[in-house]
C-alpha cells in the first residue's frame, strides 16, 4: 500500500481510495482477494470508506455491491470513493442487527467490529456481539451462497462455531505478522451445504502478490500447487 497525493492506492494502484478520517487497511485487500470472483450479487456489511468492496470490483467487475453501514460520514466518504474509481455501489444506511429485509446475496462479506475498548471517532472495529453480527449476515446469504469474513485471530473459535450453525465447507485461512503466529484469519463457508472444514497453511499479511499485485487467494494457491 502506498499514499499517492491525496489518495491511498492499493492493488498496485488499481484502487484509489481518499484519505480521511479512516483509511482502509490490508485487511480490506485479503478480504476481498479471499471472496469468489463469481458472485453476482455482493453485501458488504460495515462497509466503511469502500475498501475491500472496491477491491473486489477490481477483480470481479461485473457484480452488483449494496454496502451497509451506521455511518452517514462513512457512506459519504465511500460514495467519494466509488465515483473515483468509476464504481457503482448501491449505499444504505443501516444496522445489520436491526436491517428489516427479505433481500439475500450471492455473497456476503464483512471486516466485523471484533475489538474491545474505546472506540474511536469513526466507531469502526469497537464493540460489537461478534457472533449476532456474523448471524445476522449468514441470514442474508441465498442458499448455497458464500459467507466470507476478516477477523482477529484471537476470534477465530467464536466466529467458527456460530458459522458452523449454517455453513458447510468452512475455510480457515491464517495471515502471519512479524512472529510465527497469526494475527488475522480468513473465514468462509456456503449455506447449505455439508462439507468439510479445511484449515489451509496461510500466508504472510505482507505477501506481495496479493497486496502490491492484486492477486486472489485462489491464483495464488493454483500457483503454488504448479510449482510442487
Amino acid at each position: 500500500m502506498s499514499i499517492k497525493q491525496d489518495f491511498f492506492t492499493l492493488m498496485g494502484g488499481r484502487v484509489q481510495i481518499h484519505r480521511s478520517f479512516y483509511n482502509p487497511t490490508s485487511d480490506a485487500v485479503w478480504l476481498a482477494a479471499f471472496a469468489p470472483t463469481n458472485a453476482k450479487t455482493v453485501l458488504d456489511v460495515g462497509i466503511g470508506t469502500g475498501g475491500a468492496s472496491l477491491c473486489l470490483l477490481a477483480n470481479n467487475p461485473d457484480a452488483q455491491v449494496t454496502g451497509l453501514d451506521t455511518s452517514a460520514q462513512m457512506l459519504d466518504e465511500c460514495r467519494i470513493n466509488a465515483e473515483t474509481n468509476n464504481k457503482n455501489i448501491e449505499l444504505l444506511e443501516q444496522d445489520i442487527n436491526t436491517w428489516k429485509t427479505n433481500r439475500t446475496f450471492d455473497l456476503v462479506i464483512t471486516n466485523p467490529p471484533y475489538f474491545r475498548g474505546t472506540p474511536a471517532q469513526h466507531q469502526a472495529h469497537h464493540n460489537a456481539d461478534l457472533n449476532k453480527w456474523i448471524s445476522k449476515c449468514l441470514s442474508r446469504v441465498r442458499p448455497m451462497g458464500t459467507f466470507c469474513m476478516i477477523t482477529d485471530a484471537a476470534t477465530v473459535a467464536d466466529a467458527v462455531s456460530e458459522m458452523s450453525k449454517k455453513l458447510g465447507d468452512i475455510n480457515i485461512f491464517p495471515l502471519f505478522g512479524t512472529k510465527n503466529t497469526a494475527e488475522r484469519v480468513l473465514l468462509s463457508g456456503r449455506l447449505g451445504t455439508r462439507g468439510i472444514s479445511v484449515l489451509h497453511q496461510g500466508l504472510s499479511m505482507n505477501y506481495e502478490p496479493v497486496l502490491r499485485d492484486g492477486l486472489t487467494i485462489a491464483n495464488v494457491l493454483s500457483r503454488i500447487s504448479q510449482i510442487c
